[in-house]
This record gives C-alpha cells, structure tokens and sequence, in this order.
C-alpha cells in the first residue's frame, strides 16, 4: 500500500499541476468561441488520462463508442467519481452539464462553465428549478447539443443503492431526443473524498441508446436498469481485478454519496 500511497502522492501534484499550466494556456479562450475552452479541457482530460496509466497504473477503457448517436441526445450516466466530469465530454458534441449552482461560484472554473453554457441547478428551490433546469435543457438540447445528466445528483461510492431522481425523466421527455445510458467503475480507481488512486482498469461502457417518446416510467425502468446491471458488473470484474494486482480491494462506504 506504500507504494500506491506514493504513486497517488505524485500523480496529484502532477495533475493540478498541469491543471495549473493549462488554466493560465485557456485564459485568452475567455475572448474566443465556447469551442476554444472546451478543447483545452479535453487537452487536461487527455493528460490525466496518460498520467493515470504511467504513474498510477490505471488502464482506461471505452466500450461501445460506436453506439453514441449524432446530434442532440440526452446522456445518462452513472457518477462515481470526480474523474468522468472531465473525461466524458470528450466523446460528445458541445457537450453541456446540469451542476449545482455552487460550482459556478468557484474562481476561475466558475467562469469557465458560464462560458460554456453549462446549467446551474439550485436544489433548494424546488419545483421553481426543476422547470427552470428543463427549460433551458430543452432549448440547449433543440439547438443540437448534447446534454449529461447524472440521474442520482452526486456522487455514489461502488456498491452503494441506487439513488435516481425523477428530475431527468421529464428532461428527457420535455428534449424529445434518444437517450444514451452509461454504465462505469471509476470509484474503484479514483474514489471520492480521498487523493488515492488505485490500479486496475477502469471501464466506461456506453450502453444501448433508448428511443425518444417512452412513457415516463418506462424509461425510468429502463435506464436505471440497463445502467445498474451493468455497473455492477463492471464493479464486480474490477474488484476482482484490484485482489489480484494489490491482494485486496479498497473498501468504501456503500452509503456515501
């Protein structure tokens, strides 16, 4: 354990390291089209994702890349960590998030995400801001972005319930496009609330699109289904994978979140 403590000691350094350099390189991006920030950030997710393989050990793997449809879409994805906030976008078309309003507040980042066009949730007002957020979902969604969506509102340790909100059905209601399920196992390798990485290989799986148009709870059926079974499976071939390489697998809270 000695040596992954070190290992996570010099990734993170080297992470908001380069995090650092690559936040004064976007600075003049402020003054350029949204696309212009968005490819420094992908040029962060790509940097993170060689430092995870050299220093950390962590191998990452994509899996049904070619099942994500082309124009406005809404994605729905498992949230174990603070990693595929970062990396996902990479794979879609101006992509947008719905985040809590906090994060807009954080110097700099925070004006990064104005920039980009991501909505800002204030959970604490209710009904008032679930229209809002569906509002401006849709409007994004109808000028051919595409939107993520973490249907559990924050972050789950592996193994814990499912916590899915109703929210994001009538977000994918209200858009009227296919939806994209994705199931993923990066708790496992970058777990919340600790600077520790383990090794092993992290997997996101994009799963089959669903249809626009399902009844509301259907398509809730169906999503938390297709995503749950398989992350459980992703979760379960990585903590074997984790006993192998290290002789056990870390333990998280099932309740955490």
């Amino acid at each position: 354990m000695f040596l992954i403590f070190l290992r996570s000691l010099v990734f993170n350094v080297l992470f908001y390291a380069v995090l650092v350099c690559l936040a004064i390189v976007a600075l003049p991006t402020f003054a350029l089209p949204p696309r212009a920030m968005l490819t420094v950030a992908e040029w962060w997710a790509k940097a993170t994702l060689v430092l995870m393989r050299v220093v950390c050990n962590i191998k990452v793997e994509f899996r049904g890349v070619e099942k994500i449809p082309q124009g406005p879409l809404v994605i729905v994805a498992k949230h174990q960590s603070f990693w595929e906030t970062f990396v996902l976008p990479g794979f879609f078309n101006r992509p947008i998030f719905i985040l809590k309003r906090q994060l807009m507040q954080i110097p700099v980042f925070g004006q990064f995400l104005v920039k980009t066009g991501m909505i800002a949730i204030d959970r604490k007002a209710g009904v008032k801001a679930l229209l809002d957020m569906t509002r401006r979902a849709r409007e994004a969604v109808r000028s051919g972005r595409q939107l993520v969506i973490f249907p559990e509102g924050t972050r789950r340790a592996p193994g814990a319930p499912p916590d899915y909100k109703t929210g994001f059905a009538q977000i994918y209601s209200s858009c009227g496009v296919p939806c994209l399920p994705i199931a993923l196992n990066s708790g496992l390798f970058w777990p919340r609330r600790t600077f520790m990485r383990y090794p092993g290989t992290l997997v996101v799986e994009f799963l089959d699109p669903l249809p626009s148009g399902l009844p509301k709870d259907e398509f809730l059926s169906r999503v938390q289904t297709a995503i749950e079974e398989a992350t459980n499976r992703l979760v379960e071939a990585g903590r074997k994978e984790q006993e192998q390489l290290i002789g056990a697998s870390p333990s998280y809270a099932p309740s955490e979140s």
